[in-house]
Parts: structure tokens; C-alpha cells; sequence
């Protein structure tokens, strides 16, 4: 199995979130995760193939907390319809990252050209005075970018946070679909037309 298969530190845990699509969830998940005095050191959210399902990848640093009882505590909210620990099997898991550096000196630019190289990265913007670095990798491997992009000199940077998803046919999906109130016709003193 390749060095793909394990992505998550040992002191963390990755959990994957199906949620409804719905105003008010990222809130729930949030304060459930202050209440519980969890840890969390990423949480993405973003829409599935489904308009009415999102999904949310949290990692949580797992030194005062058990997994499980993440995930269980996870699954007890109203419009939470699945959760799993993706950490534990092969999956994964990827960090995007645009780092805006230095570049007023040629020698800026060129360092800033040879680190690329080494790393799946790439320039996406050039100005005058400053480059705009983009790289979607393991979150490690992005560490290392940032560290070999610091002496150029960083001015600013993003992170998207981690997305994960199982290997292979794991496969986090859901039959769900959301209740549609029926409306009844009635004519103006409420009676069923």
C-alpha cells in the first residue's frame, strides 16, 4: 500500500460529516464542538453531488478526546444523516494553500521557481513585487512548502483546510432526501378545495 494510505498525525482523527443543507448546521456542529471542549485544527464544509447534502471533513486533535465518542456525539445532532472516521481506514486528504511571496528580486523569483519545482506547486499569479504560490497536497507536504517559502518571504497566505474521502469503494453517500411539506389547497374560510 502506498504512503497515500495513512494521512492523518497520530494525535488526530479525521471524521467525515453528511449534514443537510441547511441554514443554521455549521453552527450546531460548532457549538457542539465548544461545549465538548474538542480541539478542532480543520473543518471544511462544501456541497456533494446532492443540493440538499453537504458534506464537512473535521480533524480533531484527539489528545483529550476518544474518537468514537466525537463521531457518536457527531451523529446525535438533528441534521447530521451520517458520520464516519476516515482516519482509520486508507483514504485521502488534501490541503489547498495560496501563499503570496516576495518576488522584487530576481534572486526572490528564482528561489521562489526552484521551490516550486520540487513541490506539486505552481505560480498563479506574477506581479511586479509579489507571486501568488498554489498548492493542493498532503497537509504535510504543504507544511514543508510553507517552511521552504518563509526565508523568500511570505506576505500572505490562505489555507482551505483538509478534505478526505476513503479509498477505493469506501464510499460515504446517502439515500437521504429532505421531507417536502404537502400543501393543501383550501378556499378562503380554510375549507379543502
Amino acid at each position: 500500500m502506498s504512503n497515500e494510505a495513512n494521512q492523518t498525525p497520530p494525535n488526530k482523527v479525521t471524521l467525515v460529516a453528511l449534514v443537510e443543507n441547511k441554514p443554521g448546521v455549521l453552527n450546531r456542529v460548532a457549538s457542539l464542538f465548544r461545549r465538548r471542549n474538542y480541539n478542532v485544527d480543520s473543518l471544511t464544509v462544501g456541497r456533494t453531488h446532492k443540493p440538499h447534502v453537504s458534506r464537512m471533513t473535521i480533524v480533531v486533535d484527539i489528545q483529550r478526546a476518544n474518537a468514537g465518542q466525537i463521531a457518536a456525539n457527531l451523529h446525535k445532532l438533528v441534521n447530521v444523516i451520517d458520520v464516519r472516521i476516515v482516519s482509520d481506514k486508507p483514504h485521502i486528504a488534501r490541503d489547498l494553500a495560496l501563499i503570496k511571496v516576495r518576488t522584487e528580486e530576481p534572486k526572490q523569483f528564482n528561489a521562489v521557481t526552484e521551490i516550486c519545482e520540487r513541490f506539486p506547486a505552481r505560480i498563479v499569479d506574477m506581479g511586479p513585487k509579489v507571486a501568488i504560490v498554489e498548492i493542493s497536497a498532503r497537509e504535510s507536504i504543504v507544511e514543508e512548502l510553507i517552511e521552504a517559502l518563509r526565508p523568500v518571504g511570505i506576505v500572505e497566505m490562505v489555507r482551505t483546510g483538509i478534505v478526505a474521502m476513503g479509498r477505493g469503494v469506501r464510499i460515504q453517500d446517502t439515500e437521504y432526501e429532505p421531507i417536502v411539506p404537502v400543501v393543501v389547497p383550501t378556499n378562503g374560510n380554510g375549507q379543502i378545495i
